[in-house]
């Protein structure tokens, strides 16, 4: 590494993640090469949100970790906006709130912005919360992969594992959609914004993040609604290229699979746990 790395914020958006938000911020402070800071956008939480990121401040002074409020709109675009925009590092990580990185994420995304050319990066994750974690890992790393080469001119990232330059950032800002009424990719939007501007995403295969896979215990029409955010989005951009659906068809060919995986151990942790066991 040089003598003077690149230096990476994390922001995290939060609404009511007292469950998740303490082994995120862990993750994120337990790293190999500290993050330059840790911004935690609350927005209107009505849990322990904040009380948690503040005792973590507490106990770990020697990280910078940041609390702020969005309270002015209702909404992850507009709470994800706030935490870049207040972020100083050279790069901007975005995770979400129940994302746990591997501790070598800022070193690696430290390591894939040392390429001038790289905008914004994005990598695999590994879905914490399911069996086989390591196997799901490589899966996920090689669909991503598939996606990449079908796409081709739109390396999409991906919400809960990204990071991007700051200068990028700000020559995006502008142009990135508020979506109002929640029913865009706001993760697809930057990308497509970032090609418009023709300003290059890598996918970068050591950058891991933990995930929750909780969205699969989605009712069908609720999983499908989150499907169709792509099409959405696609559309208010005007982009018509069936290769883009690729997405699309992965997510709706996993879930059956996935949900049926995700019930049997949810089934099984309630029986481990059952009283007289």
């Amino acid at each position: 590494m040089p003598s003077n790395p690149t230096t990476v914020s994390i922001v995290i958006p939060a609404y009511n993640e007292e469950a998740s938000i303490k082994g995120c911020v862990l993750a994120a402070v337990l790293q190999t090469r500290p993050a330059h800071e840790i911004i935690v956008v609350d927005n209107r939480s009505t849990d322990r949100t904040a009380e948690i990121v503040k005792g973590l401040q507490a106990e770990h002074p020697q990280q910078s970790i940041i609390y702020v409020q969005q309270n002015d709109v209702q909404g992850i675009i507009p709470t994800r906006n706030a935490g870049l925009d207040a972020a100083t590092g050279d790069v901007i990580g975005r995770i979400d709130a129940d994302s746990v990185i591997e501790p070598t994420w800022v070193e690696e995304v430290q390591k894939a912005f040392a390429d001038e050319s790289v905008a914004a990066a994005t990598g695999p994750v590994l879905y914490y919360d399911m069996p086989l974690r390591r196997f799901g890992l490589k899966a996920d790393d090689r669909l991503r992969r598939v996606i990449l080469s079908l796409s081709r001119d739109y390396h999409f990232l991906f919400g809960s594992n990204m990071a991007i330059r700051r200068q990028a950032w700000e020559a995006i800002r502008a142009d990135t959609c508020l979506d109002e009424k929640d029913e865009l990719h706001e993760d697809i939007d930057l990308s497509i914004h970032l090609a418009q501007h023709r300003l290059r995403v890598a996918y970068v295969r050591s950058m891991v993040s933990g995930m929750s896979a909780r969205r699969v215990e989605d009712s069908p029409r609720e999983y499908s609604y989150y499907v169709g955010r792509f099409e959405r989005t696609y559309a208010r951009h005007g982009l018509m290229n069936p290769l883009l659906r690729a997405p699309m068809v992965v997510f709706f060919a996993v879930y059956p699979l996935a949900k049926a995986i995700r019930t049997l151990r949810n089934r099984r942790l309630f029986l481990d746990h059952a009283p007289g066991r």
